[in-house]
């Protein structure tokens, strides 16, 4: 306990300007939706009891919050807390009644030490500048044997054009390029995923595992993994704003590959096949 003592955190702020005030509420809940599978299983694989105090740090629009509940029965208690009111506002509309929901800071002092058994924290350490301080004071909410739970979704996905890898590469290339220009980040503040490991090694958490899963997705889409593919990515990330960093002939054919309009459309080709890794890192205190 000694290390989470000791370490103090300079800066709390956030790494991608997030505010009371930001919404991408959209987004969020057809992530949740669209990755589902994935994280319900990654939940079970925690082997929760009933009775269990679990904080969902960074809930978002909160579909993990009825997840973690059903892991812990009605005799448990699930906490959420995120920053953003809209997400905020959208969780409460779909938590089981008993769930308590804040619009706060996360690394906020809101709760005793040693008030839960579980910390779980997704798509949320790579917002922190600090992201040990902010494992850190996760930790000192624990119970003694507790458990933090880190986990994050690839900064990029490890495959959506499966026909074309030359594209593939130039898209990423201009993404990334993209989030430094409009955040002022380099390479080493987008690496969150292949982080998790040394980020709870530096605390004094122990018994530090990791679990790695692919979110794999091919033609024909169910509803859910459509809508969230469409909308966030090839819509949402790509598009106008990646025009200043593609030549014109790749920004071309990535316009057609994102226009549902466009006979060449991704998402309705025959050998669409989507590929995106999310790691999931935890330690006991």
């Amino acid at each position: 306990m000694s290390g989470l003592q000791e370490y103090v955190s300079p800066r709390y702020d956030g790494l991608l300007g997030d505010n009371a005030a930001r919404d991408y509420s959209g987004k969020l809940s057809k992530f949740n939706a669209f990755a589902a599978p994935e994280l319900r299983g990654l939940i079970r694989h925690l082997n929760l009891k009933s009775g269990m105090h679990v904080l969902d740090a960074g809930c978002g629009t909160g579909e993990a919050l009825n997840w973690l509940l059903d892991e812990v029965s009605s005799s448990g208690r699930v906490v959420g807390v995120d920053m953003a009111a809209a997400h905020v506002a959208a969780a409460r509309l779909r938590a089981s009644q008993g769930i308590e929901l804040h619009q706060a800071n996360l690394l906020d002092r809101m709760f005793e030490p040693a008030s839960f058994d579980l910390v779980w924290c997704v798509n949320t350490i790579n917002h922190l500048t600090d992201p040990v301080a902010g494992v850190i004071h996760l930790a000192k909410l624990l119970r003694d044997g507790g458990r933090v739970a880190i986990g994050q979704s690839s900064f990029l996905p490890d495959m959506y054009f499966a026909w074309d890898a030359r594209l593939e590469r130039r898209v990423n290339g201009a993404v990334r390029r993209y989030y430094q220009d409009r955040y002022d980040l380099d390479e080493h503040d987008l690496k969150a995923v292949r982080a998790l490991v040394g980020i709870l090694r530096q605390t004094a958490l122990r018994n530090i595992t990791v679990r790695t899963v692919i979110i794999e997705r091919m033609s024909p889409l169910d509803q859910a993994s459509k809508s969230y593919l469409q909308e966030a990515i090839f819509r949402g990330t790509w598009g106008e704003r990646l025009r200043p960093y593609l030549s014109t002939v790749d920004y071309d054919e990535l316009a057609g590959l994102c226009d549902s309009g466009h006979p060449n459309y991704a998402l309705n080709r025959p050998d669409f096949h989507f590929l995106q890794t999310f790691t999931l890192a935890s330690g006991e205190i």
